[in-house]
């Protein structure tokens, strides 16, 4: 039981980092809401934006200029999380 909750929130913490960096890869190819590629941005945007929204509030008073760490701190956060997480998991059920 434990292995299989611990792979489950592996996979889940890798498909969000895929689509975070998906998203940010899209974001410089996205130009207008004309573009083919905009709705597939569109939605990764919507299934992220809880995980980097947080971020963003806790930046927007940093000057960072025209680069947004939001998303870097949404990598770090989901990494760290998903650390935490197997090591509780491992500690209680393994």
């Amino acid at each position: 039981m434990g292995l299989v909750l611990i792979r489950a929130i592996h996979w889940f913490a890798e498909i969000l980092i895929m689509m975070l960096f998906i998203q940010c890869i899209l974001s410089w190819f996205v130009q207008s809401p004309a573009s083919p590629l905009f709705n597939a941005y569109r939605i990764l945007t919507q299934l992220t934006d809880p995980f980097v929204a947080p971020f963003r509030k806790l930046l927007s008073n940093v000057n960072t200029g025209m680069f947004d760490f939001s998303v870097l701190l949404a990598f770090f956060a989901i990494e760290f999380a998903e650390r935490i997480l197997t090591l509780l998991i491992s500690n209680l059920l393994l």
